[in-house]
């Protein structure tokens, strides 16, 4: 704020119109007045949420969303203003919430809003509209009312799904979770959280991309990477459109790759290439399933077939979701081969040692280079080159 010293010789009123702020003279800034009030209004309306208080929730504003809310289990909720734009009588906020899911989010996990807001005759101010930010998805409520069904391992929300459907999603998951421990550890939460939209575009919407990035994607898993475990719990993402095409035995894999994402999030860093995350994730997915590899690496085995070997494991761009979708699978199926590759070579154990080794180095240079050196005694050069006679050999 310009102009707190007194002018020597102004008057009093002259002072006020110095200012570059908006004051009732000898008070605080009126944008600040208004800036507490709507804070104040967004802690009584985050309380009313916690609190299951219908009347107390729409005396803050409008209620859309409340109802969709009833379900969720929370242990936190709360709003923190960041900007505020008002015009008279409206005002337009933005503002982060804060919210955490009871018994699965170890700390809150934190989305943009952005508020619309007016004030009536008497000077109060309410909610108008919540929508998420432009720059952030949706979460599963501002889609519609959301039904909970909690598994022994996992939650599983879901929105214009039946309970019996979401059943079936938490026992995928209860499956998942003991089948991930197994292959990677207990150093996990041992626990996911399922988001069940009602279609692709719902999938889309909670993800803040277009609907054609993830056609023909059964599930994503959504967490940031290389955090503790402080760190928010992720979130696995269904698309019910693709997920709905496979076989049980599909479905499960699909879960129990998303879980090992989970799983691993702690371990995987800017340093982690993606044929090893995805691959890692595939290989615990197929881990004991008894299928041939080249059944389960068709795409790649077809390319071998035509002898039509790869040169060198799959680059970061070959996992693009919006790309070709036979170039997809092989470098998926290329990352399950490699990491197949250690487990039955150098042994499961030290298939873990070796992505932890990895996701430690802070960039991406040099870092598999000195795991394979200090986990697996190879270079580079030569496990590709042994990699590239394993793919021969079981897809040929």
């Amino acid at each position: 704020m310009a102009g707190r010293g007194r002018v020597p010789g102004a008057p009093v009123a002259a002072l006020c119109l110095l200012l570059v702020s908006p004051v009732a003279c000898g008070g605080r800034p009126v944008a600040d007045g208004t800036r507490a009030e709507v804070q104040a209004l967004l802690d009584r309306r985050a309380a009313a949420v916690l609190g299951h208080d219908a009347a107390g929730h729409a005396r803050t504003g409008t209620r859309a969303g409340f109802d969709h809310l009833r379900a969720v289990p929370l242990a936190h909720w709360s709003y923190r203003v960041t900007a505020l734009d008002r015009t008279g009588d409206t005002a337009t906020v933005s503002a982060d919430l804060r919210y955490r899911v009871e018994g699965h989010d170890r700390s809150p996990v934190t989305t943009a809003r952005t508020l619309r807001l007016s004030r009536d005759a008497d000077g109060r101010w309410s909610v108008a509209s919540d929508r998420p930010a432009r720059t952030s998805g949706q979460q599963l409520w501002d889609q519609g009312p959301v039904r909970v069904v909690r598994g022994e391992r996992g939650l599983v929300l879901g929105v214009g799904r039946t309970d019996a459907e979401l059943r079936d999603y938490a026992g995928l998951a209860d499956r998942a979770v003991p089948a991930v421990s197994d292959a990677w550890g207990p150093d996990w939460p041992r626990s996911v959280v399922v988001l069940v939209p009602r279609s692709l575009e719902g999938m889309a919407g909670l993800l803040g991309s277009p609907a054609s990035s993830y056609r023909g994607i059964a599930a994503v898993t959504t967490g940031e990477t290389g955090t503790g475990p402080r760190a928010p719990a992720d979130r696995i993402i269904v698309n019910p459109d693709a997920f709905g095409l496979l076989g049980d035995s599909g479905r499960q894999v699909v879960l129990t790759h998303e879980a090992t994402h989970v799983a691993t999030r702690a371990h995987t860093s800017a340093a982690t290439p993606l044929w090893l995350s995805e691959g890692f994730a595939d290989w615990v997915g197929h881990r004991g399933g008894g299928h041939a590899p080249a059944e389960t690496a068709p795409e790649l085995a077809h390319a071998v077939s035509r002898g039509e070997v790869p040169a060198a494991l799959p680059a970061d761009e070959d996992f693009g979701f919006s790309g070709d979708a036979g170039r997809l699978a092989r470098a998926y199926e290329s990352g399950w081969t490699a990491c197949r590759l250690i487990a039955e070579r150098w042994g499961e154990e030290r298939l873990g040692a070796f992505y932890r080794a990895v996701g430690a180095h802070r960039q991406r240079e040099g870092a598999v280079e000195d795991a394979m050196d200090r986990v697996l005694g190879t270079t580079v050069e030569e496990f590709t080159a042994r990699w590239r006679d394993y793919v021969r050999d079981r897809l040929g």
